[in-house]
Parts: structure tokens; sequence; C-alpha cells
């Protein structure tokens, strides 16, 4: 799999900032910045086709699991950066996660 860039996005970027749950040649897992949750980044900046989005998922479904024993939701909505693929896993009945302060 190539992996394309853009040179100003905050995604491309990929600072480690924040707690790095996992990475592979598809993804990162990293808390956001904003909201403290974790987030599933795919590594090529634009939007994965719908099996590449399912692996995605699946690798931010594993850290959920382990990080929000209690239940979590998708969220799946590109806010700020709507053109290169993410998607948070947020606290079941909450929007920020615990490292938030």
């Amino acid at each position: 799999m190539e992996i394309v860039t853009a040179p100003d996005c905050l995604l491309c970027t990929a600072e480690r900032i924040t707690h790095w749950y996992y990475e592979d040649e598809q993804c990162w897992v990293a808390d956001c910045t904003i909201c403290s949750t974790p987030m599933v980044v795919w590594k090529s900046h634009g939007l994965p086709d719908e099996p590449t989005r399912e692996v995605l998922l699946g690798r931010l479904g594993a850290v959920a699991d382990s990080e929000y024993p209690e239940g979590w939701w998708l969220d799946g909505e590109m806010r700020k950066i709507p053109d290169h693929f993410h998607a948070h896993a947020r606290p079941a009945n909450g929007f920020f996660g615990r490292r938030k302060t």
C-alpha cells in the first residue's frame, strides 16, 4: 500500500504528543489531542474504501473495548479534518476521555 500524505495535514504529521495505543502499516490509534478519546487514523491522506475502513474500525474497536470496558460508541464524524479518515471511540454516555483535564 502506498501511503499518500499532505504536508499541511496534522493527521499526516502524526506527532506523538498524546498516549499511543497501537500502530501498524495502515493506521495508528492514539488519544485525540482535543477530546482525549482513542482515535484511529489511516496513515494515507484521504478516505479509504469500505473493506479498509472496516479493518481500521476493528483496530479502534480493540483499543476501545480495553479502554472502556463499561461500553463505548463510535463517532465517525470527521469534524476538524474532513479529508483524512479518522474516527473516535467515545465512552458510553460521554464525549470526552478520562485523560481530558
